[in-house]
């Protein structure tokens, strides 16, 4: 069985009611980088971090996997599907899809303040000031900041090694490292590129799709099948 490895961003989730974050009215509009995804802001405002999160959080309880998702999931049919996904929503999984690699965390999930190996599953939309870890520690959101490490990312550059075909969704490929993975996919690998700004980002085997991930991802699963 062949292997299909993809790439996610925020577009995908966009047409679910998730708002990204680079467009005109995405989130960063609304706050600097530094004041509620930056281990510095949480030093200094840790209220204002919660709060940031708690309300993306509970947006995302409400939330439904489009048409986007549940493609993907149809791929499984014929294909290992490996997504790796830049988004800290759980809609991949919600859709359905077997193998989801979370690059930047997951936001229903917290993690100890003193101990990263602690993580749990947050079952309410509200993390507060006060809930602690088995360690007597402050839980934060299990999110990958601006300047944290990205720990997740040596496997997903292995992952991305075995591709036989290769999907990017919804992303700018502006953002390091996941924009790199593309390095690592062999020359002889036909990859293709889901999102209305898509552009040409390499000289090897891509074709662009230039429609929202609900639109496009269905098209082109079709495609995989039935090639």
């Amino acid at each position: 069985m062949e292997t299909v490895v993809v790439l996610t961003g925020a577009g995908i989730s966009a047409e679910s009611g998730c708002n990204t974050f680079r467009d005109n009215n995405g989130l960063w509009r609304k706050h600097r980088v530094e004041e509620v995804a930056s281990p510095y802001a949480w030093q200094h405002t840790p209220q204002l971090v919660m709060d940031f999160y708690n309300e993306r959080r509970k947006k995302l309880f409400t939330a439904q996997p489009n048409a986007g998702h549940k493609a993907l999931v149809k791929l499984e049919s014929k294909y290992h599907v490996i997504i790796i996904t830049q988004n800290v929503d759980d809609l991949h999984e919600r859709a359905g899809s077997s193998h989801v690699l979370h690059l930047h965390g997951e936001l229903k999930k917290v993690r100890s303040t003193i101990d990263p190996t602690l993580v749990y599953e947050l079952d309410k939309w509200e993390l507060k000031l006060g809930d602690l870890c088995e360690k007597g520690s402050q839980l934060r959101p299990h999110i990958v900041w601006f300047g944290e490490a990205v720990p997740m990312i040596e496997q997903a550059i292995e992952m991305a090694k075995k591709a036989d075909h290769f999907i990017i969704i919804g992303t700018s490929m502006a953002v390091y490292p996941a924009a790199s993975l593309i390095n690592y996919i062999k020359r002889s690998v036909p990859m293709y590129y889901v999102d209305p700004n898509a552009t040409s980002i390499s000289d090897s085997n891509l074709q662009i799709i230039k429609e929202k991930a609900g639109v496009g991802v269905p098209l082109l699963v079709e495609l995989l099948l039935n090639g």
